[in-house]
């Protein structure tokens, strides 16, 4: 039940019908349309902007399409007033009997409430982490992996076939110098002094693993050259330091469908399918790339390389595949994982990265566009900084990590519940301050407990009714008297929860699940708003001295729960039972 679709539905074919009599000239698009919560609560339920939309295509004034609009709509019962407002907005008031039904509503779909079908059941891959496996998982891993998670779990919500994937960057330089880091601690299991030279991981985390390699192959590598030691150690070191990402990603409650190994592409002939499917249209070619901007000419050294021209598809530049020396640039793997991406078969991409990828977007949206031939959109969110607090102080960095705060050194300090909402407390692009003393507050300015305590609420409501031997199970409460919800706070709790189809629609089209925060909190909102409003207006607590009534108010509350409930779930948070 999304209110606001039935609601545009009504407009779009009373308009329909409009023109079928004449009243309006045809050929006009209704797809601008839109019917949604005006901006101020006081101006009504539900605006429309069809006669300002329509206006210039139908050669009339907006108020005359308003004021014909307007006597049709309120011949349909849901609709108690159509008002024109400025040049020709139309706001629409609704009986209460529509706020009513959504309880029901609720109750009867359970936390399904809300679910969509704009996804259709196409494929998304949504990838998110792809930390270089050279150690734990920062805070900047925490928060784009809360955010894929969270962005993963609303599509699935709407509609889409998701999958989940980790891009395991282990074909690149940095895993030799994780090979030379475990060496070094693999030395040092032997009781040999070392030092970590510039540019190596002196981490406290290696410590187990160079034991590991010790237990593993004894003295095996002491002594030698690189070139005996450094691929099994490279290997053993990946597949150790992947095994503590997982079980950082567990502690989160995130769990991938899909790890992807960048070195499965080198030697398998994958990069070179990719870039002769770019050459094949034209794409790949020998060229002279510019200087870079701000390069003095003595600078810059021109040379033939092998190029993409990704300019053809909204790059600013065009970009080299290949090193002057024959080996691939960084990007070239690149190119070829997500050509497979596009040749499994998936409609959409969603790419997580940090903000230091900002450069990278407008290249990787070229290659997707040049090798889907335009087919299969690639969406790039970024997930900018997270500053942490403590004390009042920024918190420092990690003792086992040794240069920074990792996602168990959050964790730990507040669990992922907490972790996990706050850090979609902010749209993903926005800097985030994390304050671990505030964020486990008990108030308001907290908007995890706030939402939490919502949901304690209604459960503390649930006992004491059972307590009182009211019947309060799903069914019986859809069952209610709805009617009796007829104050004004009771409504504006029940035109929240209308809201949230519309709101999980929105979310996904944009990509956006912050917005599934900020909906929790407002309705959390409401929903303690009102409940206070209960200490001063005896009528309207949720427990009354007849049981029918008491099912009908208890209805309210518990839709909101449902509705939390859900929300929480797409968060991947634990709904409260109970605060302490």
């Amino acid at each position: 039940m999304n209110i606001f679709a039935e609601i545009r539905d009504l407009v779009t074919t009373t308009l329909g019908q409009m023109v079928s009599a004449g009243t309006l000239p045809e050929g006009l698009n209704f797809d601008p349309i839109t019917a949604e919560p005006p901006r101020d609560p006081a101006h009504g339920d539900m605006a429309t902007n069809a006669a300002m939309v329509l206006a210039k295509t139908a050669g009339m004034k907006p108020r005359d399409i308003a004021e014909l609009l307007a006597g049709k709509l309120a011949e349909d019962p849901r609709i108690t007033s159509a008002e024109i407002a400025g040049p020709g907005f139309l706001n629409l008031r609704l009986a209460p009997g529509v706020w009513q039904a959504v309880a029901k509503t609720v109750l009867s779909e359970g936390t399904g409430f809300g679910r969509g079908s704009l996804g259709q059941g196409k494929k998304v891959n949504v990838e998110y982490v792809s930390a270089n496996p050279t150690g734990p998982l920062h805070v900047g891993h925490t928060r784009g992996a809360v955010f894929g998670d969270a962005l993963a779990s609303l599509l699935a919500f709407a509609g889409f076939d998701v999958t989940r994937e980790y891009y395991i960057n282990d074909g690149g330089a940095q895993v030799d110098v994780l090979a030379r880091s475990v060496y070094l601690r693999y030395q040092e299991a032997h009781g040999q002094k070392v030092a970590f030279p510039d540019g190596t991981y002196p981490g406290d985390y290696l410590i187990e693993v160079g034991e590991a390699l010790k237990a593993k192959v004894g003295d095996a590598y002491l002594d030698k050259g690189e070139q005996f030691w450094i691929a099994e150690v490279r290997e053993f070191a990946t597949e150790k330091m992947m095994e503590l990402i997982r079980s950082d990603l567990k502690a989160l409650g995130v769990e991938m469908d899909v790890f992807y190994s960048e070195k499965s592409l080198y030697g398998t002939g994958r990069i070179e399918a990719a870039l002769q499917d770019l050459k094949d249209k034209g794409l790949i070619y020998e060229g002279v790339l510019e200087p870079p901007k701000g390069k003095k000419p003595e600078d810059w050294e021109p040379r033939e390389q092998t190029l993409f021209k990704s300019t053809d598809h909204g790059d600013d530049v065009d970009r080299p595949v290949m090193k002057s020396d024959g080996g691939w640039t960084y990007f070239a793997p690149d190119i070829a994982y997500h050509y497979d991406k596009v040749q499994r078969g998936f409609d959409q991409l969603i790419d997580v990265f940090g903000a230091d990828h900002g450069g990278y977007v407008k290249r990787m949206k070229a290659a997707v566009s040049a090798l889907s031939g335009g087919k299969v959109p690639l969406d790039i969110k970024l997930t900018q900084l997270v500053k942490l607090f403590k004390n009042g102080e920024p918190f420092k960095m990690s003792k086992r990590a040794g240069t920074f705060v990792t996602l168990r050194d959050v964790v730990d300090q507040v669990g992922p519940d907490v972790t996990r909402f706050v850090m979609l407390t902010r749209k993903n692009d926005a800097m985030l301050d994390f304050d671990f003393d505030k964020v486990l507050e008990q108030s308001r300015e907290n908007p995890v407990f706030y939402v939490q305590y919502a949901h304690a609420r209604v459960a503390s409501v649930l006992r004491k009714a059972a307590e009182a031997g009211i019947k309060t199970d799903d069914a019986t409460l859809a069952g209610a008297d709805l009617s009796l919800l007829d104050h004004d706070s009771e409504l504006g709790v029940l035109r929240k929860l209308a809201e949230w189809p519309r709101l999980v629609e929105t979310a996904a089209r944009t990509n956006e699940p912050h917005r599934v925060a900020f909906y929790l909190y407002e309705l959390a909102a409401d929903l303690h708003g009102h409940w206070n409003k209960g200490n001063e207006v005896p009528s309207l607590r949720f427990i009354q001295d007849d049981p029918a009534t008491s099912q009908a108010k208890i209805a309210l509350a518990r839709s909101t729960a449902i509705v939390i409930a859900a929300g929480l779930g797409i968060l991947g948070v634990t709904p409260a039972e109970e605060m302490r």
